[in-house]
């Protein structure tokens, strides 16, 4: 079982393996969109590279992760989840499904600890206490063996 800790702070600013991207299904084009959130720090901090990566895995089924690596970010890796529908809504199977198969590649991949963001908080609309209290649960019943931070983003 994981090591779960809830912190507050920028997601960019932990000392983790790996981070998680709340993305979409990937089948718009990236460059058509304008990231906001996660996804926008790390365009401005980590570059494009790894969303010119995630374009080339084509259409990400709701609640699935793929990996790519972290731009000029200092992680090894980036975990992108597709938590929110072609409606830019999460519903509780997203943020249920993404946490889940985040820590599972996660753990495939052999990294020692991983940082999530509040997935489907933010564009995807749902409650942030909500999808606290989805996320901690689903990763009780997970077999990852790291650390798990989520993190309540404050400035």
């Amino acid at each position: 079982m994981s090591k779960i800790e809830i912190v507050e702070g920028d997601l960019l600013d932990q000392d983790v393996d790996v981070i998680v991207n709340a993305w979409n299904r990937n089948i718009i084009p990236w460059w058509l969109l304008l990231p906001q959130g996660v996804s926008g720090a790390i365009k401005r901090h980590g570059g494009y590279g790894p969303f010119r990566e995630l374009a080339r895995h084509g259409p990400i089924p709701l609640g699935h992760a793929v990996v790519t690596g972290p731009g000029r970010l200092p992680f090894k890796a980036i975990i992108h989840v597709a938590s929110i529908s072609m409606w830019w809504r999460s519903s509780e199977i997203s943020v249920r499904d993404s946490t889940r198969n985040a820590v599972q590649l996660a753990g495939e991949r052999h990294f020692k600890s991983i940082a999530f963001p509040l997935l489907g908080a933010g564009t995807g609309g749902s409650s942030p206490d909500k999808v606290l209290e989805m996320m901690s649960d689903e990763l009780e019943h997970c077999t990852f063996t790291g650390l798990v931070l989520i993190v309540r983003y404050r400035p």
